[in-house]
């Protein structure tokens, strides 16, 4: 079993910066690809990035490549976020997702352990 918890959500003007951590327990995240989604109110729940069990691939959803960095540190079983020129269209609760692979996908179904979220407001 996996636990992840988010942090560093909050409040930002557009065109600003945060960086989201997802840190997981319970079990090492070496053998685990690891992604994030976020879900805006009344959307489904979306790919933002992905990245492979050992930091060497990364897959970005196209609304976000250029501006977003998905990274992983597993001595410190920690996945990151660096969203940088956020959009007020970037608002949402972020997700952190596992999933039982070396391999990284875009795929929701494809994830096996869910963090709880944390919010991200983008003010214009």
């Amino acid at each position: 079993q996996v636990q992840l918890v988010e942090s560093g959500g909050g409040l930002v003007q557009a065109g600003g910066s945060l960086r989201l951590s997802c840190a997981a327990s319970g079990r090492t995240l070496r053998s685990y690809a690891m992604g994030w989604f976020r879900q805006a109110p009344g959307k489904e729940r979306e790919f933002v990035a992905a990245i492979n069990w050992n930091g060497r691939s990364t897959y970005y959803a196209d609304s976000v490549k250029g501006r977003f960095t998905i990274s992983r540190d597993n001595a410190k079983t920690t996945v990151y976020l660096q969203m940088n020129s956020l959009k007020p269209e970037d608002t949402a609760v972020y997700y952190c997702a596992a999933r039982a692979s070396v391999v990284e996908v875009a795929t929701r179904d494809e994830y096996d352990y869910w963090g709880q979220g944390t919010q991200v407001t983008v003010s214009s």
